[in-house]
């Protein structure tokens, strides 16, 4: 009997089998591999086989010191847990611990995890004023003029501050929409603005801050602690102190720089500005998280560690922002895109036509850029991340630029795109953790695999003997595939190896032996109807076929539904379960099929002792005997 008409030829499924194992092998060993050859070959390994880093997160609450609701920590502990599989599939575990505590574990030791546990609050502010944030005191030079501290900006941008740098990030409208653009401040002297310069209108004065009453009781116990004399010449500060003027304010001044960054974090934002002893260093850029979160007060913020600026209140939040992407500019250089929400983009609309207009001559002449517009300070938690001067109404999305490489603008973008913790977290203690348990029960597992293999082998044999050659080889070749798979997985999307994976492929070896047995029994089933062997073959797996891709369908369907429903290692099972299936059937299609047509052809597959067909041959060789016709008895 001829073949099936539209067989493919068998060298050529061979031939595609062969170009993937060159493909994925050159990956494995040229796509981003470095080290030794030895390197290049091994998979990435998750926590439970190789250790890793653990970090304790701790909820805190700078107003009332409760712990947080359970709702706020699960929301936070699955923003966390966003953040860090936002890396990649890392079989990452992030859990809750008690009523404050979150844990996070991670593959590989000496990992850094400080940034998923930051707030990532957004907030966009107005500088209204600039200052020196050094914290020291010295007198300025005789022959220096002090600025007088009014609101019209001097052509050569003498008033701005000291910016953190030519470098220092800035935001600018992005190509694809709006109009105008933003300019860092150039660099210049720090001001020394006169004690006696009027604050701006949009300044209210510091005893008008409603605080709550725990915040007020912290602030008493820092008013004992400075003394009366310091506090009363603090709070009758209406500008940064001018110790020319009044040398005298030093000494009265000078315990506010032996206060924590705790301490100062409760202080009055008009005192944390006005009082020069008061720095960035050691204590604005250390203050407790979520110190200036409030959008509706106005606070104090440092940029480079040496200026310090009297932010407005935040008219753009970080719920404003929709979307947030690390990309490349027109200078290839790496920027954090900004796109908006419809009502976040007439609020930052706005906010650049208010800077840019300086309506109400809120900015400080201190404050403005170079241009003599005010500027916008980007502020992510407790920290500046720049400060560009508004030179246009923007009315598109926006972008975060500056010294960003790859690995900090994605870390940003992450951070905004997840959104803002509901609740701040303190990092307590973070260790490595050996897997010493894993390492175990590693080898117990690929003891006990091997053994089934081995049997499984032996069986085959036995039972198919040349058929049994086919599944060996399937074997070797499906493991050699998963192999690859999980080598560049790990290294292109973070895909790890866990105890859970490796049950997950060893359940896939159960598929692929049905697949087997449903092929070669439905061989023998040919046989025995009386088709040649060569015959036997493309018909049988016609028939076998539909019930292979059905179970192997059934099983992925199975493993992509665990993946969605599940949490933590099981989809790490799920996923090495779908991955094997699918690169099963890439052998069974590739390698199985087009090898039994070719072993069709051979002497050996017809002899029923070296094929494993068994009875089939000798059933179809037997001759069919004719029935007699007896004859009829005569009456």
């Amino acid at each position: 009997m001829a073949p099936p008409q539209g067989q493919m030829r068998p060298g050529r499924q061979l031939a595609v089998l062969g170009f993937i194992f060159v493909v994925l092998y050159l990956l494995v060993f040229f796509a981003g591999a470095n080290g030794s050859f030895k390197d290049r070959l091994e998979p990435k390994l998750g926590l439970d086989l190789i250790g890793g880093t653990r970090m304790t997160l701790e909820a805190t609450n700078s107003v009332d010191g409760k712990p947080p609701t359970a709702e706020n920590l699960e929301e936070a502990r699955q923003i966390i847990e966003n953040r860090v599989n936002g890396l990649g599939v890392a079989e990452a575990e992030v859990v809750t611990e008690g009523n404050r505590n979150i844990v996070i574990s991670l593959p590989g030791e000496n990992r850094n995890l400080d940034e998923v546990g930051s707030a990532a609050e957004l907030r966009f502010r107005k500088v209204l004023k600039a200052a020196d944030g050094s914290g020291t005191i010295a007198a300025p030079p005789a022959a220096t003029p002090t600025p007088s501290g009014s609101a019209v900006p001097t052509p050569s941008g003498g008033a701005t501050p000291t910016p953190s740098g030519s470098g220092a990030p800035k935001a600018t409208s992005s190509p694809s929409g709006g109009q105008g653009g933003m300019a860092p401040a150039s660099p210049s002297a720090t001001p020394t603005p006169s004690a006696s310069a009027s604050p701006s209108a949009a300044t209210p004065s510091a005893s008008a801050e409603p605080v709550p009453a725990s915040i007020e009781e912290q602030r008493k116990a820092v008013e004992q602690k400075v003394g009366a004399a310091a506090w009363q010449a603090a709070n009758g500060l209406q500008a940064p102190a001018d110790l020319t003027a009044d040398p005298s304010l030093a000494d009265k001044l000078k315990p506010f720089g032996t206060l924590s960054p705790q301490e100062v974090a409760v202080l009055p934002a008009q005192m944390q500005f006005n009082v020069p002893t008061i720095g960035c260093p050691t204590q604005l850029d250390k203050r407790p998280p979520a110190s200036i979160s409030d959008p509706k007060q106005q606070v104090v913020a440092c940029e480079g560690g040496a200026s310090k600026y009297l932010l407005d209140q935040a008219k753009v939040l970080g719920t404003d922002v929709d979307d947030a992407d690390a990309v490349l500019d027109q200078t290839n250089a790496w920027v954090v895109s900004l796109d908006f929400t419809g009502d976040g983009q007439s609020k930052w609309t706005a906010l650049t036509r208010e800077s840019f207009n300086n309506e109400g001559q809120a900015c400080d002449a201190t404050a403005l850029g170079q241009d003599g517009k005010c500027r916008v300070a980007v502020v992510l938690d407790n920290e500046i991340v720049s400060s560009p001067e508004i030179q246009g109404v923007l009315t598109g999305n926006s972008q975060i630029t500056g010294n960003f490489n790859q690995k900090d603008a994605s870390a940003l973008a992450g951070q905004l795109r997840y959104g803002a913790l509901p609740v701040t977290f303190e990092p307590q203690e973070s260790q490595n953790v050996t897997a010493t348990l894993g390492a175990s029960h590693l080898r117990a597992g690929l003891l006990a695999a091997g053994i089934g293999m081995l049997l499984v082998i032996i069986y085959s044999f036995f039972y198919y003997r040349l058929l049994g050659s086919v599944i060996f080889l399937s074997l070797i070749l499906s493991a050699l595939l998963v192999f690859g798979a999980l080598v560049v997985l790990g290294r292109q999307i973070g895909f790890t190896l866990t105890l859970a994976g490796i049950a997950g492929m060893i359940v896939s070896l159960g598929v692929a032996a049905d697949s087997f047995v449903i092929y070669f029994e439905r061989l023998k089933d040919e046989i025995r109807e009386g088709r040649s062997p060569r015959s036997a073959v493309p018909r049988a797996w016609i028939r076998a076929r539909r019930t292979i891709i059905s179970a192997n369908a059934i099983t992925l369907l199975s493993a992509v539904v665990l993946y969605v429903v599940s949490v933590g290692t099981v989809k790490g099972f799920a996923f090495a379960l779908g991955l094997a299936t699918v690169l099963d059937l890439v052998v069974v299609f590739l390698f199985r099929h087009p090898i039994m047509t070719m072993f069709a052809r051979t002497r050996a597959f017809l002899s029923p002792r070296v094929s494993g067909l068994g009875r089939a041959l000798p059933a179809r060789n037997q001759p069919t005997q004719q029935p007699r016709n007896p004859r009829a008895k005569e009456a």
